[in-house]
C-alpha cells in the first residue's frame, strides 16, 4: 500500500474498530469473537447468521452495534405465520385513491432477523432476495433498500420442532455463521451483576453510515498478495470430495463442499481481519483467523461424520 492517504486511511479503520469495541464492551460482557466477527462482516458489506441458545444476548448485541454505528435499526421476529409483505411492506389504498407503498422493516440499515428458522421458506426467501438484490419487488415495482444495509439472523441451534432449517444454497447468501457460546463463569457474574441493578449506558456514537460505505470500498482497494488469495482459494476448494484437491477427511467426512462465494469471503474477510488489526494487506493468519465463519455453513458433513463426532470445525481446522 504505497498510497499515503490509503495508509491513513486503514489506520482510521483500526482506530475506528478499537472505539466501537470499547463502547459495545460498555453494554456487552465478553463475547469478544464475536463483535469481531460481526464488525468485520459489515465493513465488508456481507451479512452475517449467528447461532446460539436463547439468552445469549444476540438482539442486545445488534441492538448495541446499531446504536454505537449511528444506524437505524429493526427487530423482526420471525414466526410461522409471518408473511413476505408483512416483512418487505405494501401496497395500501391511501385516501386520495391512489395505491401508495408502506415501507415494511426491512427499510432499515441494520436488520435483526431473529430466529429465522421459525418461519416458512416463502418468508425466508423474501428475505434473502432482500438481502442479495438490496432491493424489494412489490407488486411488480422494485423499491432500493437504505444504504448501507445489513442482516444479522439469528438461529436457535435447539429446537427443531415446528422450524423451516435454511437450505444449503441460501445459507450460502450469509457471508459469516458465528456461533455464540456460553459465557464464563466470571463473565456470567458480571452480567448478572450488570442486568440486575439499574443502569443507564451512555454509548456514544462511532461512525456514520457514510463512514461505513467508504470503510467497505476501502476494504476492496486493500492489497493481497499471491500466495495469500491462492491460499485462501485452495481452502475453499479443499472442502469440496471427489475432487483433484481433496484432502482424505473431507472425502471421508463431507458430502457436499463450499462454492466460489467461500473463496470471495475468505479474502474480503481476511483484508478486514487485516485491516482492523493495523495491517496494510492480509497474509495467511488472516485467512485462518475468519475461515471457520465463512466455511462452517457451507460443507455439509455425511452421516458417518455425524457417526463418528466429526464436526464442521474439525474438518476445517484438518485443512490449515
Amino acid at each position: 500500500m504505497a498510497n499515503k492517504s490509503e495508509v491513513a486511511a486503514v489506520d482510521a479503520l483500526a482506530q475506528s474498530y478499537k472505539d466501537l469495541k470499547s463502547e459495545i464492551g460498555k453494554v456487552i460482557v465478553g463475547q469478544h469473537d464475536v463483535v469481531q466477527g460481526v464488525i468485520i462482516s459489515l465493513f465488508s458489506n456481507g451479512h452475517s447468521l449467528l447461532v446460539g441458545v436463547p439468552g445469549l444476548a444476540k438482539t442486545l448485541l445488534v441492538s448495541t452495534i446499531a446504536e454505537v454505528l449511528d444506524l437505524g435499526f429493526k427487530r423482526i421476529q420471525f414466526t410461522p405465520d409471518l408473511m413476505p409483505s408483512d416483512i418487505t411492506g405494501s401496497e395500501i389504498l391511501g385516501e386520495d385513491r391512489h395505491f401508495k407503498f408502506n415501507e415494511g422493516p426491512l427499510f432499515s440499515n441494520i436488520v435483526l432477523a431473529d430466529e429465522i428458522n421459525r418461519t416458512p421458506p416463502k418468508t425466508q426467501a423474501a428475505l434473502l432476495e432482500a438481502m442479495q438484490e438490496r432491493s424489494v419487488t412489490v407488486s411488480g415495482v422494485r423499491h432500493l433498500l437504505p444504504s448501507p444495509f445489513f442482516v444479522l439472523a439469528t438461529q436457535n441451534p435447539i429446537e427443531q420442532e415446528g422450524t423451516y432449517p435454511l437450505p444449503e444454497a441460501q445459507l450460502d447468501r450469509f457471508m459469516f455463521n458465528i456461533p455464540l457460546d456460553y459465557p464464563t463463569y466470571e463473565e456470567e457474574i458480571a452480567v448478572v451483576k450488570g442486568t440486575t441493578t439499574i443502569q443507564n449506558y451512555d454509548l456514544k456514537h462511532v461512525l456514520t453510515g457514510k463512514q461505513i460505505l467508504e470503510f467497505q470500498q476501502l476494504i476492496r482497494r486493500i492489497p493481497i498478495a499471491d500466495n495469500v488469495l491462492e491460499y485462501a482459494v485452495s481452502l475453499a476448494t479443499k472442502t469440496r470430495p471427489n475432487t483433484a484437491r481433496a484432502t482424505d477427511m473431507v472425502n471421508n467426512y463431507i458430502s457436499w463442499g463450499a462454492g466460489p462465494r467461500a473463496s470471495q469471503y475468505l479474502v474480503l474477510g481476511a483484508k478486514c481481519h487485516a485491516a482492523i488489526q493495523g495491517k496494510y494487506s492480509p497474509d495467511i493468519e488472516d485467512v485462518q483467523a475468519i475461515a471457520n465463519y465463512v466455511l462452517r455453513h457451507r460443507i455439509v458433513r455425511n452421516y458417518k461424520a455425524e457417526a463418528e463426532g466429526i464436526s464442521e470445525e474439525n474438518v476445517i481446522q484438518s485443512l490449515f
